[in-house]
């Protein structure tokens, strides 16, 4: 027994496992043993509202407590099983996290939570709407605001109503809590966090779920991508679509299997289980409810019926990616129409009361 667990011996087990372990019971592990996926949490009270959120703990909506499920519902149904999680210490981002494993019958993995992986801070910018920001300040200040490497928001004053040094949980890191971020700000943070945490689980063979927000994941597909901070600008997630990569020994993407960038972004390796053409569509919404000031309606507001059918579609639509053929997809199917279904009769009832 000492022989076994000798020091030698435990420093040396990750290497043997990445090199000798392959897994028999998930598709994304056919061909290599380094594998990750990222998703960003579903709707928040501030994304329905379309308000700059940061580091404010705003909590999922019915919505995007649906989202989260179809989430887990996609990477179920993709055969992907995770060895464990990480994710930040807000709520929206925990309470999704623990949605997808749910669905997927994963509740046993460790989940990590750490503060570099919160959103960036907005700084001035949080809890006012988006729109309204738009019509202030113009299309161009904002985007380079909201997407930019390294032009940061205005800073957050001392005062101001969501600062986090109000929140208990910075209360032993009151000195590292930032007054605004720009991307570069926080892939720096976040890189620390993926040196020390990430890259050696990757490396030690573990299949990981990375559950987000949608700057802090755009500075680590970055880093994994090598986008250059030039064109980082155009780079935009969609809620809850989960984007699983295939990595080789370097922790570099693979290759898709059809050899090409996805469709949604026309930067990316990885593959959007929910397909291209959704992600798309989703994103030209979200562009519109941000920019388009001629529409005066909340794009994330309404019970809209045909919503219920493209989570529906995303769900069971087939993946973009043959090599994420799911095992049990009819199973699924079944059960992701029966939920819709009564989804829709529920809304339909409530729409005559």
């Amino acid at each position: 027994m000492a022989t076994l667990l000798s020091k030698s011996n435990l420093f040396s087990w990750p290497a043997r496992r990445a090199t000798s372990f392959r897994r028999a019971y998930s598709s994304i592990n056919c061909n290599t043993p380094y594998n990750i996926c990222f998703v960003r949490h579903g709707q928040s009270t501030w994304n329905r509202d379309n308000r700059f959120i940061g580091w404010t703990d705003t909590p999922l909506t019915e919505d995007g407590v649906l989202e989260a499920r179809v989430a887990g519902q996609m990477l179920q149904s993709s055969g992907m099983l995770f060895d464990e999680a990480h994710t930040s210490l807000l709520r929206r981002c925990i309470r999704s996290t623990n949605l997808i494993l749910m669905e997927m019958g994963q509740e046993y993995i460790p989940v990590n939570k750490h503060w570099r992986l919160n959103e960036r801070n907005y700084g001035d910018l949080v809890g006012l709407n988006k729109k309204e920001v738009v019509k202030e300040f113009g299309t161009d200040q904002v985007k380079r605001w909201r997407r930019s490497f390294d032009e940061p928001p205005p800073p957050m004053s001392e005062d101001h109503d969501h600062h986090p040094k109000f929140d208990p949980r910075y209360r032993l890191m009151l000195e590292d809590i930032p007054r605004s971020e720009s991307l570069k700000c926080t892939k720096a943070r976040s890189k620390l966090y993926w040196n020390d945490v990430i890259a050696p689980s990757l490396r030690s063979g573990k299949t990981l779920l990375i559950v987000g927000h949608e700057n802090n994941l755009r500075s680590l597909i970055m880093r994994l991508e090598g986008i250059s901070p030039e064109n980082i600008i155009d780079l935009n997630l969609p809620r809850a679509i989960p984007l699983a990569y295939r990595l080789d020994k370097d922790l570099k993407p693979l290759p898709r299997t059809d050899g090409k960038l996805d469709e949604a972004t026309g930067m990316l390796r990885g593959t959007w289980l929910g397909g291209d053409d959704a992600v798309q569509e989703i994103l030209e919404r979200d562009h519109k409810q941000v920019y388009d000031t001629s529409i005066d309606q909340n794009l994330e507001k309404g019970a809209d019926q045909d919503k219920w059918r493209r989570w529906t579609e995303m769900a069971i639509g087939e993946p973009e990616d043959e090599s994420f053929e799911a095992h049990s997809r009819s199973h699924i199917h079944r059960k992701m129409n029966k939920n819709n279904t009564d989804a829709l009769e529920k809304e339909r009832v409530k729409g005559t009361t």
